[in-house]
């Protein structure tokens, strides 16, 4: 009778373990989630904000077409590709290195960098980048705590049996990481 109780009390003790470990799971790709939905919010701040940027900068620099035809591009496809991080990544790389080189053409043009409402403009990117990097550095947080659940004994084993998988990081650079500078 004994060894029935022992027995029981493993196989009770071995399930609640396997039902604490699946929640753990559940509760930290609810996070990954969460945090990709942060992402995803600033991003769409960021594309936001792009049109106005070109706008502003087409007022001053009319013989820069091209840049406004690929920076339009590069947020059309960044737009197209909301998913999943490692889809979305390389559009992000492309949108970033197109406002980088805006930013460039801004620079060649004294009355646009003196313009009120350009620097208000490049104030708002400055701080969505500043958002998109600490959501970013959230989310890859959490994935990474997820991803050493998933590698890790006895993890792995539920991790296989309810199919929980590695989550992709999301790593972008920021479109503009110098401070603007009001002039006085």
């Amino acid at each position: 009778m004994i060894a029935l109780y022992v027995v029981a009390a493993v196989v009770v003790l071995a399930l609640g373990s396997l039902g604490v470990s699946y929640n753990r799971f559940v509760r930290q790709r609810n996070l990954v989630r969460n945090a990709w939905h942060n992402i995803d919010t600033e991003l769409q701040r960021r594309y936001d904000l792009v049109p106005n940027l070109v706008e502003t900068v087409r007022g001053y620099a009319t013989h820069e077409a091209a840049v406004f035809e690929s920076v339009a591009a590069a947020r059309t496809a960044a737009i197209a590709s909301q998913g999943a991080p490692d889809e979305q990544e390389a559009p992000e790389r492309a949108l970033v290195g197109e406002l980088r080189g805006l930013f460039a053409v801004a620079e060649r043009y004294p009355d646009l960098k003196a313009s009120e409402h350009f620097l208000e403009l490049q104030q708002q990117l400055a701080d969505t980048e500043d958002r998109i990097q600490v959501a970013r550095r959230i989310y890859n947080a959490n994935v990474r705590a997820l991803n050493t659940r998933v590698e890790s004994f006895p993890s792995l084993l539920v991790a296989r049996r309810f199919g929980f998988e590695r989550q992709p990081s999301f790593e972008v650079d920021a479109a503009i990481t110098t401070p603007v500078v009001r002039l006085q």
